[in-house]
């Protein structure tokens, strides 16, 4: 078991897109887990002055000298030909990005009270530092894009979690006990798999109360997500218990006068597990695309919470894609991370194939 172990995870290793891939997730998580001290400000910290104020240019030379990192404060003025107002550069005074400073104040995880983050700049400067340009709110979109990640990449794992869960207890018992059980188990999948998947989505979405707050929103979302994802897994599962229940650990289970409940839990389900780490691996882009979709027309989270479908709704119309293209950095997020978890499942599905495993041996 160990030397397949082994072989598994070394041939994982050897497909160069699993790594790129696992690399990317691993970065989007640290992310993730360290949101108030990567982000230079709140996720919820606005300034009317810089409105849709562009990503700002970071500098490293000031009159052919090495200075490090710095910037110039904005400023508005208005274009002479368009007459519209635009943000310009006071170029009479630099700013240094500097490490390690003091900002906006929070609590790290609800707990640690600290206002210390891994890089901006002076917080009594007269400018503020926006890497990926500012929303309509004058809000940092870098920071947003960074506390969004805690909703988009967690309700993948999850949701994903949660689903794949009911489909292996299901497709299980279904499987396993045969009969009129698994009619009944397979009628009510069959007709959840002949809806529409983005429609009955956006339906169950708005029984939700408008009045929840966020964390129940975030929550409720999950326990969508879930609903519609576990029937592809029972069905599957169902097969493999249907060849594994005649097996002779199996019966040998039913001698010793083992429980059916028993059977499923402690035999069968482990069995398929090679099965439920590639097929979750490969569901998590659906779950984040669900719940980017549902949150681009506004039936996910709300204000003030943020996430990358959330975020990605301010780039619906075309003016704001032609005037402010910055708001469609989101976007790149998700299939960044859709793509990376494709890469992974992809790599580890041909990692634990049966007749691949067969041929390194």
């Amino acid at each position: 078991m160990k030397d397949q172990t082994k072989r598994i995870v070394n041939a994982f290793f050897k497909n160069k897109l699993g790594i790129i891939g696992l690399i990317i997730l691993i970065i989007l998580y640290i992310f993730t887990l360290f949101a108030e001290f990567i982000a230079p400000y709140s996720y919820t910290t606005s300034n009317s002055s810089y409105t849709y104020a562009p990503p700002t240019k970071i500098r490293w030379f000031y009159e052919d000298k090495f200075v490090g990192p710095y910037i110039h404060p904005l400023k508005k003025e208005r274009d002479a030909v368009t007459l519209q107002l635009k943000y310009v550069e006071d170029k009479s005074e630099i700013i240094p990005i500097k490490f390690f400073v003091k900002g906006d104040t929070y609590k790290f995880w609800g707990i640690i009270e600290s206002d210390i983050h891994l890089f901006g700049i002076p917080k009594d400067s007269n400018a503020m530092l926006f890497l990926f340009g500012a929303d309509k709110f004058g809000r940092d979109l870098f920071s947003r894009i960074i506390y969004g990640s805690r909703v988009s990449m967690t309700i993948g794992l999850v949701g994903t979690f949660i689903s794949v869960l009911i489909g292996a207890i299901l497709g299980a018992i279904s499987g396993y006990y045969g009969g009129w059980i698994d009619v009944i188990i397979q009628r009510f999948t069959e007709l959840l798999r002949s809806f529409p998947r983005i429609p009955l989505w956006l339906a169950l979405a708005m029984i939700l109360p408008p009045e929840w707050p966020s964390t129940m929103i975030y929550f409720g979302i999950v326990l969508v997500l879930s609903f519609i994802g576990w029937m592809g897994v029972a069905r599957v599962v169902r097969g493999m218990v249907l060849s594994l229940r005649e097996k002779e650990f199996i019966l040998a289970s039913q001698t010793m006068g083992a429980s059916g409940f028993r059977i499923v839990i402690k035999h069968l389900i482990p069995n398929t597990m090679s099965y439920l780490i590639v097929v979750s691996t490969l569901s998590i882009p659906g779950m984040i695309l669900g719940e980017s979709s549902m949150s681009f027309l506004g039936l996910g989270v709300k204000e003030p919470m943020t996430s990358w479908g959330l975020l990605l709704g301010q780039a619906q119309s075309l003016s704001a894609l032609s005037s402010y293209p910055w708001l469609l950095i989101p976007g790149i997020f998700i299939v960044i991370a859709v793509l990376s978890f494709n890469f992974v499942g992809e790599s580890m599905r041909d990692a634990v194939d049966p007749y691949k495993v067969g041929e390194r041996a």
